[in-house]
């Protein structure tokens, strides 16, 4: 039986009038009035029990990976949703949300558990995003100010009038963010088996699709329709270097090293980096230019490529860490083959927030296609940590 507390007043008011009447209490009123007691005490426990509950900081994971209701039930109505396109649950939740249910190209926003897989394994794979500064914004593009030529200063005595400074010249550095795409098949098997794990599944299927696009791009993309590598800015000799360009050093051999000392190339390349960046340099080549790089030899017959100093370590040369990324060129005629800075800080990253998905089981049957796009893009933020190695005479 239910018991609400207008029962409890009724009964209450029954046991009063008969006591007013002088007629002794009614036992089954007392009875029916201790169970109403006990039901009320019951539901109240209930309820500072659901309360203590949901106040009490979440210390870890359960089943679905967290222990935050809301992205719990994203969570499983996104899994709903790839297993088997029911997308209810998925709009109710963006409603509430006050987010477009659909972007222009359709589609639902991943939980942050995916996109938080897929950008863990980019920076694993993805060697300039590994490098540099990555920032995650929620607009469509992320603007940098930068003093082009800072405050005047200088010397003056204790006493003495100070001159008024110049006003610092600023410029605004624009990083847009680019659609980025891969589209993972599976069939609708794999789908209805409740052991797979959809998440990882789909965080493995585009991992290497979006890492080779960002590979390619970081390097050497023109920044149309996606992000602008660090090569694709103006080169310019060191000796007449000014912002805005990469500047270069020449081997003095046109395609190739010097046939004498080819090492003196890379120590130059080093100390054209100010002590500043140079302290957290990196050399980045692709394999086959690191494949004649390691057969250098210092005057003692010491090589300058050293193997890694444990599991996971990069390699190094001439004591600094060296990072292969295949998009880089091969030595050839003018190309800049060899860069070597502080990526950090000169090459910034930038993640719009969301990877949003399409699932299409209709273009290719029996197989259900997952158009997944992410919003990134990239460029360089400090001219003066970059510097390149031109094989040019």
């Amino acid at each position: 039986m239910r018991y609400t507390l207008e029962s409890y007043r009724a009964a209450n008011d029954e046991r009063l009038a008969g006591l007013e009447a002088r007629n002794g209490v009614d036992p089954l009123t007392e009875e029916k009035l201790a169970r109403i007691d006990g039901a009320l005490d019951e539901a109240l426990r209930r309820i500072d029990r659901l309360t203590l509950d949901r106040s009490r900081p979440a210390l870890g994971r359960d089943g679905q990976g967290t222990r935050d209701p809301l992205v719990a039930e994203h969570k499983a109505a996104f899994a709903a949703y790839v297993r088997t396109g029911e997308a209810g649950g998925l709009k109710r939740l963006e409603a509430k949300a006050l987010s477009a249910g659909s972007g222009p190209d359709g589609g639902y926003l991943a939980p942050s558990t995916v996109e938080g897989e897929i950008l863990r394994r980019l920076a694993n794979i993805s060697p300039i995003r590994a490098l540099a500064t990555v920032r995650t914004i929620s607009s469509g593009s992320y603007k940098k100010a930068f003093s082009t030529a800072g405050p005047a200063s200088g010397w003056v005595s204790e006493t003495a009038v100070r001159p008024q400074t110049a006003t610092p010249t600023l410029a605004e550095l624009s990083f847009p963010a680019m659609e980025l795409y891969a589209m993972p098949a599976a069939t609708q098997t794999l789908l209805d088996d409740a052991i797979v794990n959809i998440d990882q599944w789909i965080a493995e299927e585009v991992e290497s699709a979006f890492a080779e696009q960002e590979g390619a791009a970081f390097v050497s993309g023109d920044g149309v329709d996606k992000p602008k590598g660090f090569l694709a800015y103006p080169t310019v000799a060191e000796a007449s270097w000014s912002w805005g360009n990469i500047g270069v050093l020449n081997t003095g051999v046109a395609g190739a090293f010097a046939a004498l000392n080819p090492g003196d190339a890379l120590i130059d390349l080093v100390y054209a980096l100010k002590a500043g960046y140079r302290q957290n340099g990196t050399f980045v080549m692709n394999r086959k230019t690191q494949g004649a790089v390691r057969k250098f030899k210092d005057a003692n017959g010491n090589y300058l490529w050293q193997p890694p100093a444990s599991a996971g370590a990069s390699a190094t040369l001439l004591g600094f860490p060296l990072v292969e990324a295949e998009d880089m060129p091969d030595i050839a005629n003018n190309a800049v083959a060899i860069a070597f800075g502080d990526f950090r800080r000169g090459y910034l990253v930038v993640d719009r927030a969301g990877v949003r998905i399409l699932r299409d089981p209709y273009s290719a049957k029996p197989y259900v296609l997952f158009y997944t796009t992410k919003r990134v893009g990239g460029g360089v933020q400090d001219f003066a940590a970059i510097k390149g190695l031109t094989f040019a005479s």
